[in-house]
């Protein structure tokens, strides 16, 4: 089993960062892609984090692992592999690395994750984090209190999400996107789970937007479908986050 510093290093030669070219620390938002991997809407939101004075890092959890996009819908979309629990070491290691990182202030950390990245930030959350807990030999290396912030863009919470309703153990402020026709969830589920983070003492925002699952997505397979007015909104709601929890070094 690999410790967060051996995940971190499988990761790494795969994240992409994006951020003002200088090395001063600054806040860092981590982002976590879906079951479909690494799609063309998170480099956006990356940039507009960017435009914000924050560092952003892509985790992508397939290149290092050598599964294509059609294994990973065949195979994790269907919930045979990488659970939301084993995607938490991925969200553990990346904040484990990127906190370690001289460019990063790490008491300013945001994990923003899309459909299963949301559920593996979840699992990360709440978690016992225990000695070989989340499919990582020392889960509980590296502290969650640097992270100020969570971003969970219709994050898996349906019937495979076990541990949807489990208390979280670190409570930052979240904005939790809702999609009102998600056919993986309905909506008053959705709700139900994160007025159960609510009440840990974090500061919930939760967004209903009238579209599918996956609408800032720009490709339509249904039942999903792109939006972009609803994927606008959605990056200016990301971006009142990060600057609702952290202040920036100018650009």
């Amino acid at each position: 089993m690999q410790t967060l510093s051996q995940r971190w290093s499988m990761l790494e030669p795969d994240v992409t960062v994006v951020g003002p070219d200088d090395d001063r620390p600054r806040p860092a938002v981590i982002l976590f892609h879906g079951c479909g991997g690494l799609r063309g809407h998170l480099p956006k939101y990356a940039a507009a984090a960017k435009a914000a004075g924050w560092r952003a890092f892509i985790v992508d959890s397939y290149a290092p692992r050598g599964w294509s996009r059609q294994f990973a819908m065949a195979i994790v979309c269907t919930g045979v592999l990488l659970h939301g629990s084993q995607r938490a070491g991925d969200v553990l290691a990346a904040l484990h690395g990127v906190s370690q990182r001289p460019d990063v202030d790490a008491s300013k950390i945001v994990l923003a994750g899309w459909s299963h990245g949301g559920w593996g930030i979840m699992e990360a959350m709440s978690s016992d984090r225990a000695a070989g807990r989340l499919g990582v030999a020392d889960p509980g290396a590296v502290p969650l209190d640097g992270v100020v912030g969570t971003w969970l863009a219709y994050p898996y919470v349906g019937i495979g999400a076990f541990n949807r309703m489990r208390p979280w153990r670190h409570c930052p402020k979240t904005v939790a996107v809702i999609s009102r026709t998600d056919h993986l969830t309905t909506v008053r589920n959705a709700e139900r789970v994160h007025d159960m983070v609510r009440n840990c003492g974090a500061d919930v925002e939760t967004w209903i937007a009238d579209g599918t699952h996956s609408f800032d997505e720009p490709m339509t397979a249904p039942p999903m479908r792109y939006h972009p007015e609803l994927a606008a909104e959605a990056e200016r709601r990301f971006v009142a986050l990060l600057n609702d929890v952290a202040v920036a070094p100018g650009v």
